[in-house]
């Protein structure tokens, strides 16, 4: 299982959106183009990566979905799918297959730049699932994966394996392992500001009072 940060629940993507440019990280959040399924999900995890290069033939013999078969069957607890697909129109990498294999092993969810499919049946599974689009087609013939737990360039965004990545009903933003002590404390402690906040305005308070004791806005 993925080790996932104590109080996970508790995070949105604004505020670790913030935390990020306070720790001088400002390019970390996906385009607003990506957008979720269901704007109801959160979704937080390790991202595993996969690559994909657009193709206009399959090989006689060969199974152009082996390394993607291999990523999701190797998904653990906690593991959010990042299929990097550099743009393409033609690529539709997550489907409802996917997604049932994805769930059942107790992944967080996937992130792609490319289409989902099969919608009815993501939505009804709960799995939280980003995209650039919907679209009914195969990858078959249009699009493979080169490589898989590499670092990858998804909707812009450099992401790689074990980043943590948080998405919800605002967007999605990608936390680097190597600054996510430090973003995370930012973001407690911003959560915990905004709560007070929160409370004191719902109260009447002024914000301008508000905003000079916590902060926050």
């Amino acid at each position: 299982m993925a080790d996932l940060p104590k109080d996970w629940t508790k995070l949105y993507s604004a505020v670790v959106s913030d935390s990020l440019d306070a720790a001088g990280l400002l390019h970390q959040a996906l385009p607003a183009s990506i957008r979720p399924l269901d704007d109801s999900l959160l979704l937080c995890g390790r991202a595993r990566t996969g690559i994909y290069m657009e193709t206009a033939h399959v090989e006689p013999g060969s199974n152009p979905y082996a390394l993607e078969i291999k990523l999701i069957d190797d998904l653990a607890a906690g593991e959010v799918a990042v299929l990097a697909c550099g743009g393409s129109q033609r690529i539709a990498p997550w489907g409802g297959m996917l997604s049932t294999a994805a769930k059942a092993r107790g992944a967080a969810g996937c992130v792609t730049d490319g289409f989902v499919r099969d919608i009815k049946v993501i939505r009804r599974l709960g799995l939280p699932a980003f995209h650039a689009g919907i679209a009914p087609l195969d990858s078959k013939g249009r699009g493979e994966i080169r490589a898989i737990d590499v670092p990858v360039i998804c909707a812009g965004v450099r992401v790689e394996p074990g980043d943590l990545i948080v998405g919800d009903a605002d967007g999605v933003v990608v936390v680097p392992k190597t600054r996510e002590a430090e973003v995370l404390a930012l973001a407690f402690d911003k959560i915990n500001r905004e709560d007070s906040s929160m409370v004191e305005l719902a109260n009447g308070a002024y914000l301008r009072d508000v905003y000079a004791r916590y902060g926050v806005l």
